[in-house]
């Protein structure tokens, strides 16, 4: 009765406040809609001003390509010119060192060399000899006679009696005879043409009678230069990618057409501006190869992850499966008995090696059970340090557990952590057993109990349910013998079965870097069987398995299935709830981390959770069906009837889920349930610490935050409908800790703070939190530092502030820092 009692109060209570608020209510709506016709006026402004922009883009990018045409024409030009001028040069060059020979040659103005290599032509004076001519008057001129020098072969070279000796005039005579030493002297390049040793690349003609340079000739290079090679471009009709992108570059590769052609095709014919390494699918791929004359094919290669999950898929045979253990995960609130239970089936005090009776790391234990025929049954126990550790391997796909033993005191009741644990359990869909522990002590009401369950959505089966409860005590080890018969009949009903005979697949329940053995990784069985020396490969790490110890230290040279064993081998440390598998060999297991490491990168660039803006869109196109929702709220009424108002917006096209709720700020364990579950965080008249806002910006959750019941089922509603259009967004700026307080006549309190995240700005709007919740909204109305005025106090400094019209704070309050900027 007292229960109906509060219920009609409630709904009294709440009529009362709908009709005193009605008309707020309406004049708020009043305001959204004005904000929201401004909105639509924006974005059709934006979308104008980004039409403009692209158009300009277009623009700027066909400029660029014709430049880029005109700079390769010019540079063309350029080398050429270059070209004829190096030439004209080489020209000049020749002359000039055949003039200069010539000047080095003559030894004064009346010297006469004669050309022994003249032949006389028909009609000259053949009888006249060089005794004559040397005799013969001379004509008084400034230019010598040049002869050239005969140049004699091998088959016309005279003997060394036949030669003649050359004249000599009267400087030669005068000068002395060379020494022994300067004739061992090598002879000089114009030595050897003079006598004939080597050919003169000039040649100089000659008037025969007067004497004077006629013309001088540069002989050319009897060796022709190399003409280069004109390799003949391969013509390709047909070309194979295997990817579903290809990047410019590639595809020029592909295709044998050069980048800024396909970049040209890609502006002109479809109106695309991309670069030489961005990605374009192969449809379009196909139509730019197409033009080109080049027809495209797509292959798409099996990947090594597909290699190696195909090799576990075909050693799994039904026909050979067998009945396996059951693998239980024990999890409730602290100080509630779980490792007690554990303790007491083992028969080993693990509690008392524990900090505090805490369990500190993740635990597997095998134990032998007796079912209701008398025989022997194994069962796996995974003893966690709580749901948290649980999330976190079902949020990298180890759905190891089987069943999920939830502990609640009887003396103590439900509490938040035992719900927390409840939506976990239902979260990975695993069976439930309830063990009502500390059944000894006098103050016990396991009545109570099951009807907090049965709040929960727990219904015990003595109340028509299908949740076994059974009634416990760790210390005098009552009904522990009933629990396990109930843990083996569930499992039974479950058919739990696995394939021993195939290469073993399990998961990474924890791991360490031991400074003695290395890398150290806890593995749970799952299919299979894992034996010494196997090639395995957990996450992003790989190694060959070179000894097992099972969970009493003992070493094994094989694990079956749900055997939990500490694998030794690993070139490094795996992260927990990564799945190991058994691979060929060690090439494949590298092949498979590089492919894991690539796709990790694109995967955080791609990953993107659900937010309210973008619920309605996922509604259309097919992809939610369902909308998680976390709701944290100041005081349990606040859950209730908020979670009651948010279940009530459930239609045909997507149903309203509350995955979790509870009372207190925002914490961790609450952003971890969100991530692994695609869920939305609201909160009600609270805030999130600043490990879990941290981790929210990491993880890209969506956090919520009202102060006004009905503004948080407007925006659910609206993102359902597809009306939702937010305006402003929440800048956070800093957080101030009051240190001491400091009451001023006609001024009001003003509290002594120290800033310890971020900034606080004097125009900036605050919330007053008193343990996380928060107190009061309003506006800095003074901020000083020392003596002075300032209008920002950085983090690390103190500062006093005075807030507008409110003076009842507490030390030990947190003044949070924030500014509303608009959407853009």
């Amino acid at each position: 009765m007292s229960e109906i009692n509060k219920k009609s109060d409630r709904l009294e209570l709440a009529k009362i406040i709908e009709e005193n608020d009605g008309k707020t209510v309406r004049s708020i709506q009043g305001k959204i809609q004005a904000l929201l016709k401004n909105v639509d006026e924006m974005r059709a402004f934006l979308k104008e001003k980004k039409e403009c922009f692209e158009e300009e883009q277009r623009k700027i990018a066909m400029e660029k390509i014709i430049a880029e045409k005109a700079a390769e024409e010019e540079k063309k030009k350029e080398e050429q010119k270059l070209h004829e001028q190096a030439e004209r040069e080489r020209a000049a060059e020749l002359a000039r060192a055949a003039l200069a020979e010539k000047e080095d040659d003559s030894v004064s103005d009346d010297t006469v060399i004669i050309d022994e290599s003249y032949k006389p032509k028909k009609g000259d004076i053949t009888d006249i000899t060089v005794e004559d001519f040397m005799n013969a008057p001379k004509k008084k001129t400034s230019t010598p006679i040049i002869v050239k020098p005969k140049v004699f072969t091998h088959e016309d070279k005279p003997s060394s009696s036949s030669v003649k000796k050359p004249m000599q005039n009267d400087r030669d005579k005068k000068r002395p005879q060379q020494s022994s030493t300067d004739e061992k002297k090598k002879p000089s390049k114009k030595e050897k043409i003079k006598k004939g040793y080597e050919q003169n690349q000039s040649s100089i003609e000659y008037d025969e009678i007067s004497g004077e340079i006629m013309k001088v000739r540069v002989r050319k290079s009897t060796t022709e230069k190399k003409k280069p090679q004109i390799v003949q471009p391969t013509v390709i009709d047909h070309a194979v990618i295997t990817s579903e992108d290809i990047t410019i570059k590639q595809l020029s590769e592909k295709i044998g057409r050069s980048v800024s052609e396909i970049i040209k095709k890609l502006f002109f014919e479809y109106q695309m501006v991309k670069t030489i390494n961005d990605n374009i699918d192969f449809d379009t791929a196909e139509l730019v190869a197409s033009e080109f004359g080049v027809t495209l094919q797509l292959q798409v290669e099996k990947t090594s992850e597909e290699k190696l999950f195909e090799f576990h898929e075909e050693d799994d045979d039904e026909t050979k499966k067998k009945p396996r253990p059951s693998i239980v995960t024990v999890m409730g609130h602290v100080d509630h008995g779980k490792t007690s239970i554990l303790d007491y089936i083992r028969k080993a005090n693990v509690a008392s090696g524990e900090a505090g009776g805490i369990t500190q790391h993740i635990g597997a234990y095998t134990i032998l059970a007796t079912d209701e025929s008398g025989e022997k049954q194994p069962i796996t126990f995974l003893d966690t340090p709580g749901h948290e550790a649980f999330t976190a391997m079902r949020a990298r796909g180890a759905n190891i557990t089987d069943i999920a033993v939830i502990v609640v005191a009887a003396d103590d009741g439900i509490m938040p952590q035992t719900v927390e644990a409840i939506n976990h359990a239902k979260a990975a869909k695993v069976s439930i057993i309830v063990a009502i522990n500390k059944m000894d002590k006098p103050e016990a009401n396991p009545d109570r109990i099951l009807q907090q369950l049965a709040d929960n959505g727990l219904l015990c089966e003595e109340w028509g349910g299908d949740i076994p409860c059974v009634r416990v005590s760790a210390k005098t080890g009552k009904n522990i013998d009933l629990l396990l018969k109930t843990i083996l009949l569930t499992a039974e009903i479950l058919e739990l079965r696995a394939n021993p005979d195939r290469s073993a697949h399990g998961t990474i329940l924890e791991a360490k870097l031991d400074k003695a053995k290395g890398p150290v990784a806890t593995c749970l069985v799952q299919n299979g069987t894992l034996r010494t020396g196997d090639f395995i490969v957990a996450g992003m790490a790989i190694g060959r398995v070179r000894a097992m110890f099972d969970d009493k230290g003992r070493p094994v040279s094989k694990a079956t299935p749900s055997m939990p064993v500490s694998v030794l081998g690993l070139q490094e440390v795996p992260n927990a709830g990564d799945q190991m598998m058994v691979v060929v060999d060690e090439k494949l297991s590298k092949q498979v981390v590089e492919e894991r490491k690539n796709r990790e990168k694109i995967e955080k660039l791609k990953t993107k959770k659900t937010t309210l803006e973008d619920v309605f869109s996922k509604i259309e196109e097919g992809k939610l069906k369902e909308l998680n929702i976390i709701l944290k709220a100041d005081v349990q009424g606040s859950v209730e009837a908020v979670k009651n108002s948010l279940l009530r917006l459930t239609n045909e096209e997507v149903r309203v889920q509350i995955v979790h709720s509870g009372v207190g700020a925002i914490n961790e364990s609450d952003i971890t349930l969100a991530d692994t579950t695609n869920a939305i965080l609201i909160g009600f008249n609270i805030r999130p610490d600043s490990n879990a806002k941290t981790l929210a910006e990491k993880c890209g959750v969506d956090i919520r935050l009202y102060r006004v019941i009905y503004d948080a089922i407007d925006d659910v509603q609206k993102a359902i409908k597809g009306m939702l259009a937010p305006t402003f967004q929440e800048i956070h700026l800093g957080r101030a800790e009051v240190r001491q307080l400091f009451r001023i006549s006609g001024v009001g309190t003003i509290a002594g703070c120290m800033v310890k995240e971020g900034k606080i700005t004097k125009n900036a709007r605050v919330r007053l939190l008193r343990d996380n919740v928060v107190v009061f909204e309003t506006a800095i109305a003074s901020l000083r530092r020392m003596k002075d005025d300032v209008k920002e106090v950085q983090m690390g400094y103190d500062c006093g502030i005075g807030l507008v019209n409110y003076n009842d704070v507490h030390e030990g309050d947190i003044i949070e820092a924030y500014s509303m900027e608009e959407n853009q």
